[in-house]
């Protein structure tokens, strides 16, 4: 006669459930407190982007297409960079925009991030 063996227990223990919510709230307040530095360097990288491709900055003077960027960045509420920031070439008769810059997210306390971005005009 085939007698069953006892089935063990599977599931998450209650002190597993509380060290998993835990990850969960320290990784949210990570994800909060730096959506708003990779949507601002999301936004930097589309003006210069929209800036290298129009027709009217083919030919604009550096002074032309950093009030352009000033313009832009205003309306966006752009504050990460400032036109001085931009580095401006030309390859092929198109403006290319780079920058350089960095962003400092307190988390918590006397903790913070510094986060460096590079945007360009080229694909990169």
């Amino acid at each position: 006669m085939y007698t069953a063996m006892p089935m063990q227990q599977r599931g998450l223990s209650f002190g597993g459930f509380i060290f998993g919510a835990f990850l969960l709230v320290l990784l949210s307040i990570f994800g909060f407190r730096l959506i708003p530095a990779y949507i601002q360097a999301s936004e930097i990288k589309n003006i210069f982007v929209t800036i290298a491709h129009d027709p009217d900055m083919q030919k604009a003077s550096e002074h032309d297409i950093k009030a352009s960027f000033e313009r832009r960045a205003s309306i966006d509420a752009i504050t990460a960079i400032h036109a001085d920031d931009i580095d401006i070439s030309t390859d092929e008769g198109r403006p290319v925009l780079n920058a350089s810059y960095s962003v400092k997210v307190p988390v918590a306390g006397n903790i913070s991030l510094i986060i460096e971005f590079k945007p360009s005009s080229e694909g990169k």
